[in-house]
C-alpha cells in the first residue's frame, strides 16, 4: 500500500511497485501481471485470516473503486485465474461471512462477486478451441482471435494451466447460478483424462490444445502438472462428485507406482514409466506431501517433506531446482510457499510439535535472508543469499497465510477454518457450495476407470484419531532414517551414460528392491562391480570392487548401493526384533513331540496374541513359489499352505494364499542345507505397503526343518501342525480331542517320566548357563526310537529373528534367555545343556532329512511312548475337572 499500490507488485529492493511496460520484460513471469492491483486482491482473504477485518474492509472498498479488469493487456489464463478471480472469490467468501456476523462489511453487496462473474467472462474466449483445452494466454479486452489480441496462435498449453481451472469456475458458477463456467472447466478436466496414457495413467507436461497429442511426454508432480492432481481431489471435496476422486485415485496409483521412489520424486516417461526424465526435481512438487495428506497417505508425506526439510536446512531456502543428490540445479528462489503449506497440512494431521520447529526455522530464515526495508525479497542465488528485486503476490496469499495458521490457536480465529477448502493459491472457498447451485449433472461420461486395489480407496480426508492413536512418535519414527539423508547424499543415482544414448537401461537397483534370487538383480549388481557370496548358514555377503564395474558411473551406481544397503542393515537391526514362533507336528506318530523352530512376520495374525495358535494340515501349493494365483485352491482351503522363499516378496505369497482359502503358511527357504542350527532366524518384513488385509499367521522355515515337515507329507500324506508363539504340551494340543486306542496304562513308566520331568526342570532353572552351553538350537530329534523323550526345541530359546524381505539377510547375533516362567514347559528342550539320556543317540551333522524308514521301535520305547500319552491325558482331565 505505502510503495507500490495500485501496481500489480511490489519491487521491494527499490520501494516502488511493478508496472507491466514499465519494466524490462520478464518472459511469462509477466503475464500474471494485469495492471488489476494483482498482490490487493491475492491478499484480500489473508487479511481476514491475520483478524485484520479493519484493512480488509478498506481494501475491499480500494478494489471496487480502482480496479479495471477492461484492460488492453495479454494475461495468462491460469494465473488470472488462480490468483485474480480465486482472490475475488475468496474476498467475496471472507466478506458474506463477516456479513452474517454482523460486525463488519454491513455495506457489501456482492461487489467482488460482481467483479469475479466480469472476469469469468472475460477468460471465457481463452476455451474456444475444438478440444476444450483453453488457450494459455487471453487479452482482457478483446479476447483471443480479435485482430488485436495479440494472442490466440499458441498450440500448447502445460496440463495444470488446463486443469486447474475446475474449483475457481465451479464457485462462481456455484455462487451466480450461470452454469457455463463450470461446464467449460468440467470439459476441459474431461479432455484431459481421455488423453491419459492408458498403460501408465499418467499425463504428460504440455499438451496441444487443438489435437490433444502429449508435446513434452515427461510426467511428475511438480511444474507443469502439479495443480491438475491437486483440483482432482479438492473438486471432490469441494463438489462431491465422485468421479473426480475416482480419477485422482487412479493417477495416485501411476504416481506411487513410478513416480514416487521415497523420498524423491524423480519425473518418468509416461511411455516408458520406469524411465526416469531428468535427474532433478523442482522446489514446486513441495506441495505434494500436503495433498498426500488430505487423501490420507500419511508415511510417505513425512518422508518427502522430510527429505525437503534437509535440502532446506543446507541451503536455507529451498533451490528452484535440486539433483537427486541434493547439489543446487536452479539457485533462485521466489519465496515459494508450497513448503510451508505441506508443513501446516502435516502439523494439522499429525499435532506433532516437531512441525512448529519446521515452521520456526522458516520465518528464522525469512527474516534474516530475505527481509529488506521494503519487505521481502526473493533470492537470486540459494548459495550466495543474493536478493531479486521481486515479490511475487503469492508470498502474501500463500507464505503468510499458511504461517500464521500454523502457529494460531483456534481462539486466534475469528472463523472456522474447517468450513473452506484451500484453493492452490490458498484462497478459501465455503464447503456449502457443494449443495449450492447444483446445475451439473455428476454422471460420469469418461471411460470406464482402472480396477485399483481398494486400499488405495481407504482414506479420503484423513482421521487423526485413528490414523495416529495416542502415538505421538510416529512421525518421528519415519523421519528418523532421513535425517542425515541430505548430508550423506547418498541416493540412487539417475544419471547413466547409456541414456543419452537412448538405450533406455532400467534405473539403478535400490537396496530395498535387492533380491538375491532374482537373476536380473545380480546381472545389475555384476555390472555395478558387486559380489554376491553365499554363507552356509543361508545369508549372502556383498563386495564392490569399483574396478570391476562397467564403467564409472557404474561404479559410482555400486557405492551407492552398497552404502544404501548399509544404512538399510543399520536401520533394520535397530527395530524392533520379534521372538521365533513354533511348528509343531501334531498328527500320528508325532503328536506335539517335533517341534521346529520358526521365523517371525511382520504381518498377518500375530501369534503371540492367539494363544490357541493356528492348526490344520498342510497342503503343498501350486506354484511352489506362491508369487501368482494359486492354481489348486481345492487342496489349499482350510488348510495350512506350504511354499518355496524367493521371486516375489513375503507378503505377495501371504495375500496369494489367503485368497486361495489358506489359514496359515509356511515359507521354506529355498536354501539347500540352511539350518536353524547354524544361522539366526529371519523376521519376515512387509512389502512396504499397507499389511493390514493379510490376517492368516506366517512363519519361515529353514531348508533343514522345512524337509522334515515334507519328508513326513511323502511317508504319512496326511500332516497336522500347530503355529503357534511357543511350544505347547500335548494336554493342551489334544484338550478335547478323541484319545487314541492304544494307550495303556503304565503307572511304573509314568513315576520315571515324572522323575525325568522334575530333573529336566531343575537343569532348566539355571537359564544362563544353558544358554551359553546350547550350540543345537532349533535341532529335531530324528531318532526318537532311541530314547524315552524326543530331542525337542525349545521355541523360547532361540537368538531372536531378523528382519527379512526375502532379500538380504543381515545376522543378529544377539542371545535370548528363557524366562524363568519358560522354563517349567511339560517338554523340556534337550539342547539346553539338559543331560541327554545315554541310550539316545546324538543328531548328526550330515543327517539333514528325517529317514521315516527304517524304523523298529524297542518295547522300551514303545512304552515310554505309551506312558507319556498317557500322562497328558491325565493332565487333560485334571483340566477339564
Amino acid at each position: 500500500q505505502e510503495h507500490a499500490y495500485p501496481a500489480d507488485e511490489l519491487m521491494p529492493l527499490t520501494c516502488r511497485g511493478r508496472v507491466r511496460g514499465q519494466e524490462p520484460s520478464r518472459g511469462d513471469v509477466d503475464d500474471a501481471l494485469g495492471k488489476f492491483s494483482l498482490t490487493l486482491i491475492d491478499t484480500l482473504d489473508t487479511l481476514v485470516v491475520l483478524n485484520k477485518t479493519k484493512e480488509f474492509e478498506e481494501a475491499v472498498k480500494k478494489v471496487i473503486k480502482d480496479v479495471n479488469l477492461d484492460n488492453d493487456i495479454v494475461v495468462s489464463v491460469f494465473e488470472t485465474n488462480i490468483r485474480v478471480l480465486g482472490g475475488l472469490l475468496g474476498g467475496h467468501s471472507v466478506a458474506i461471512m463477516l456479513k452474517e456476523k454482523g460486525e463488519y462489511m454491513q455495506w457489501y453487496n456482492g461487489e467482488l462477486l460482481h467483479m469475479a462473474k466480469e472476469l469469468g467472462y472475460k477468460l471465457l474466449p481463452a476455451f474456444n478451441t475444438t478440444s476444450g483445452l483453453p488457450y494459455p494466454r487471453v487479452n482482457l479486452k478483446f479476447g483471443v482471435r480479435h485482430p488485436e489480441a495479440r494472442t490466440g496462435t499458441e498450440t500448447d498449453t502445460c496440463t495444470a494451466c488446463a486443469g486447474t481451472l475446475i474449483l475457481e469456475f465451479a464457485a462462481l458458477s456455484r455462487f451466480t447460478g450461470t452454469s457455463i463456467f463450470e461446464e467449460y472447466a468440467r470439459k476441459a478436466l474431461d479432455f484431459i483424462w481421455e488423453k491419459r496414457q492408458r498403460s501408465s495413467n499418467l499425463v504428460g507436461v504440455t499438451i496441444n490444445i487443438h489435437t490433444g497429442d502429449w508435446v513434452r511426454k515427461d510426467s511428475g508432480v511438480g511444474a507443469g502438472i502439479d495443480s491438475y492432481y491437486e483440483y482432482l481431489l479438492k473438486a471432490y471435496v469441494l463438489l462431491g462428485d465422485d468421479s473426480f476422486l475416482e480419477r485422482f485415485n487412479t493417477h495416485y496409483d501411476a504416481i506411487m507406482r513410478y513416480i514416487s521412489q521415497p523420498p524423491l520424486l524423480l519425473d518418468v516417461h509416461i511411455h516408458k514409466p520406469m524411465l526416469n526424465a531428468r535427474t532433478w526435481m523442482d522446489s514446486l512438487l513441495a506441495f505434494f506431501p500436503g495433498l498426500q495428506v488430505l487423501k490420507g497417505d500419511i508415511r510417505p508425506a513425512i518422508e518427502t517433506h522430510e527429505m525437503l526439510y534437509q535440502v532446506i536446512k543446507k541451503h536455507n531456502f529451498l533451490p528452484e531446482a535440486f539433483t537427486t543428490d541434493f547439489r543446487v540445479h536452479w539457485a533462485q528462489h521466489p519465496l515459494r510457499p508450497e513448503f510451508a503449506e505441506s508443513t501446516y497440512f502435516l502439523y494439522k494431521a499429525t499435532g506433532d510439535p516437531y512441525y512448529l520447529e519446521v515452521g520456526k526455522t522458516l520465518i528464522e530464515n525469512l527474516n534474516k535472508y530475505a527481509r529488506v526495508p521494503c519487505g521481502f525479497a526473493a533470492m537470486k542465488d540459494v548459495r550466495t543469499g543474493s536478493h531479486e528485486d521481486r515479490m511475487d503476490s503469492f508470498f502474501l496469499a500463500e507464505m503468510f497465510k499458511y504461517l500464521y495458521l500454523l502457529f494460531a490457536d483456534k481462539e486466534d480465529m475469528i472463523f472456522d477454518i474447517e468450513d473452506y477448502i484451500f484453493t492452490t493459491e490458498a484462497h478459501l472457498l465455503p464447503l456449502w457450495l457443494s449443495t449450492t447451485n447444483q446445475t451439473i449433472s455428476k454422471k460420469n461420461t469418461t471411460t470406464e476407470y482402472t480396477e485399483l486395489d481398494d486400499s488405495n480407496f481407504d482414506w479420503t480426508c484423513p482421521n487423526t484419531q485413528i490414523l495416529f492413536p495416542n502415538d505421538p512418535m510416529f512421525a518421528q519414527s519415519i523421519r528418523e532414517p532421513l535425517k542425515n539423508v541430505v548430508d550423506k547424499s547418498c541416493p540412487r543415482g539417475i544419471s547413466r551414460a547409456e541414456e543419452s544414448l537412448g538405450s533406455g537401461p532400467k534405473p539403478p537397483l535400490r537396496a530395498r528392491d535387492f533380491m538375491a534370487s532374482n537373476p536380473e538383480h545380480l546381472e545389475i549388481l555384476k555390472k555395478m562391480g558387486v559380489s554376491l557370496i553365499h554363507l552356509k548358514d543361508g545369508r549372502v555377503q556383498l563386495v564392490q570392487h569399483a574396478v570391476q564395474a562397467a564403467s564409472s558411473l557404474d561404479a559410482e551406481d555400486g557405492l551407492r548401493f552398497m552404502q544404501e544397503m548399509i544404512e538399510l542393515s543399520s536401520q533394520q537391526q535397530k527395530e524392533q526384533q520379534l521372538p521365533p514362533r513354533a511348528v509343531q507336528i501334531v498328527s500320528h506318530p508325532f503328536f506335539g513331540r517335533v517341534v521346529l523352530t520358526a521365523g517371525p512376520a511382520q504381518f498377518g495374525m500375530d501369534l503371540s496374541k492367539h494363544k490357541a495358535g493356528t492348526r490344520g494340515f498342510v497342503a503343498t501349493i501350486k506354484p511352489y513359489n506362491g508369487c501368482s494365483e494359486i492354481t489348486n485352491p481345492e487342496a489349499v482351503k482350510e488348510k495350512i499352505a506350504l511354499m518355496q522363499r524367493g521371486q516375489c516378496m513375503f507378503a505377495e505369497k501371504a495375500r496369494n494364499i489367503q485368497k486361495a482359502g489358506a489359514i496359515g503358511g509356511i515359507v521354506i527357504d529355498d536354501n539347500e542345507g540352511s539350518s536353524s542350527d547354524t544361522a539366526p532366524l529371519f523376521q519376515m518384513a512387509g512389502d512396504g505397503k499397507n499389511t493390514d488385509d493379510i490376517t492368516i499367521p506366517m512363519l519361515f522355515l529353514f531348508n533343514k526343518e522345512g524337509n522334515i515337515i515334507l519328508d513326513a507329507i511323502r511317508e504319512y500324506e496326511a500332516v497336522e501342525v500347530l503355529l503357534s508363539d511357543k511350544a505347547k504340551d500335548r494336554a493342551t494340543i489334544f484338550k478335547g480331542k478323541m484319545i487314541p486306542n492304544y494307550i495303556i496304562d503304565s503307572n511304573l513308566e509314568m513315576e520315571n517320566m515324572d522323575q525325568k520331568v522334575s530333573e529336566n526342570d531343575s537343569h532348566k532353572q539355571n537359564s544362563e548357563e544353558a544358554t551359553s552351553a546350547s550350540q543345537d538350537v532349533g535341532a529335531v530329534s530324528e531318532e526318537p526310537e532311541e530314547g524315552e523323550n524326543s530331542d525337542v526345541t525349545d521355541p523360547d530359546s532361540l537368538a531372536p529373528a531378523h528382519a527379512d524381505s526375502d532379500s538380504v539377510s543381515i545376522s543378529n547375533q544377539d542371545s535370548y534367555v528363557p524366562g524363568t516362567d519358560e522354563a517349567s514347559a511339560p517338554e523340556p528342550a534337550c539342547t539346553q545343556g539338559d543331560h541327554q539320556p545315554q541310550e539316545q543317540k546324538p543328531e548328526t551333522e550330515s543327517n539333514s532329512k528325517v529317514n521315516w524308514d527304517n524304523k523298529v521301535q524297542p518295547m522300551e520305547s514303545i512304552l515310554a511312548d505309551w506312558n507319556e500319552d498317557i500322562e497328558a491325558f491325565e493332565m487333560m482331565e485334571k483340566d477339564e475337572l
